[in-house]
């Protein structure tokens, strides 16, 4: 998919329409209330799909394929929604089977045939192969889902560190991960933000506003969900569409988005080699640990500025909170930052927040 500038570039007479994320979190939250009438084990992915745990309930509805079609049907008549639905004897397969035929079907990936089913479906079909993944996949010619389910797990392991193994499980019907309740709450594990520049960054001056910009999100986030981050981590994307990403122990957990964007900053300039201009920028507050956690304060460490910053930025999300996000701002950030208008923020039916 291209960025909206992008779409404007190639169709000038383009028209851009704002999407309802409303809708969307409605329709979503009717759609596993419907769910939930067969089951208690209902695990959304994204959101607008889940997993659901059937088994067990045959002699309440009926065979699984049967459960499908009916839920399939009642989401159409009181929903007027279609769904495709997946139904297999692991999540991995269940997923593979809801996106092999659309937009109104059930398709049933059974443990016995898995393997004339799928394995000569292409590898990018399988949840977990993105685009650099299947990059190294093409690389050593294994295309196929059958291809990757006979290469030698030492091999991918090899290539694509602990990822590569999970895959070739995948491959071969080897996921045994539950479906959690309806009422799981994941916890949050990394808190970022990311975004596809309107404009290429092509210097670190264009760059250093767009993190700070970044972390003021991440670091209200933080503060919402009252975490600190122990490390930073940033994934770069140029205009080649290749990505990188790097991550950095932080000297002392913070919940300041100026300390975050600066650590943040210093591993790219460390790390970016400016082969090719910037097309987008993520970052994300990894390893956090809740906010009173006793802190280890380093020898070297100017405690006090780190102390005074945090007290600033306390000051500024308390005004924030009364006036408005855009009340008080970094002096930088009313610069052109080459970032795309704000969207509205939503929480995903699983916790996640965008």
């Amino acid at each position: 998919g291209d960025a909206v500038w992008q779409a404007r570039q190639k169709c000038k007479d383009l028209v851009i329409v704002p999407p309802h994320y409303e809708e969307y979190i409605k329709y979503s939250k009717l759609a596993r209330s419907i769910y939930s009438r067969y089951t208690d084990q209902v695990e959304p992915y994204g959101m607008d799909e889940c997993w659901l745990d059937i088994s067990g309930t045959e002699n309440l509805f009926g065979s699984p394929e049967q459960i499908a079609n009916e839920i399939r049907e009642t989401i159409k008549f009181e929903l007027g929604l279609t769904i495709s639905v997946g139904v297999s004897f692991n999540k991995i397969f269940a997923k593979l089977g809801s996106d092999m035929k659309k937009p109104d079907a059930v398709t049933v990936i059974t443990k016995e045939g898995f393997k004339d089913q799928i394995w000569e479906l292409p590898v990018a079909d399988l949840l977990g192969v993105g685009r650099a993944t299947q990059r190294v996949l093409d690389s050593y010619f294994i295309k196929t889902i059958g291809d990757l389910a006979n290469t030698s797990p030492e091999f991918l392991k090899a290539r694509l560190g602990k990822n590569g193994v999970s895959l070739w499980n995948y491959a071969n019907g080897n996921d045994y991960s539950r479906v959690m309740n309806i009422d799981f709450i994941s916890p949050i594990k990394s808190v970022g933000h990311g975004i596809t520049t309107v404009k290429d960054l092509e210097k670190p001056e264009q760059v250093w506003p767009v993190f700070l910009e970044l972390t003021q999100d991440i670091g209200h986030k933080l503060r919402t969900h009252q975490k600190c981050a122990e490390g930073v981590a940033i994934y770069i994307r140029d205009n080649t569409l290749f990505g990188k990403q790097w991550q950095i122990k932080l000297d002392m957990p913070t919940q300041s988005p100026m300390l975050i964007a600066k650590a943040a900053f210093n591993l790219f300039e460390k790390r970016y080699d400016w082969r090719n201009p910037i097309r987008s920028v993520t970052i994300q507050a990894i390893n956090l640990i809740p906010q009173d956690t006793p802190r280890q304060i380093g020898f070297f460490m100017n405690i006090e500025r780190i102390e005074k910053i945090e007290k600033l930025e306390e000051c500024i999300e308390t005004i924030r909170q009364r006036f408005g996000k855009d009340s008080i701002r970094n002096g930088v950030l009313f610069q052109n930052l080459r970032m795309p208008p704000e969207k509205a923020e939503i929480t995903m039916p699983t916790g996640m927040i965008g």
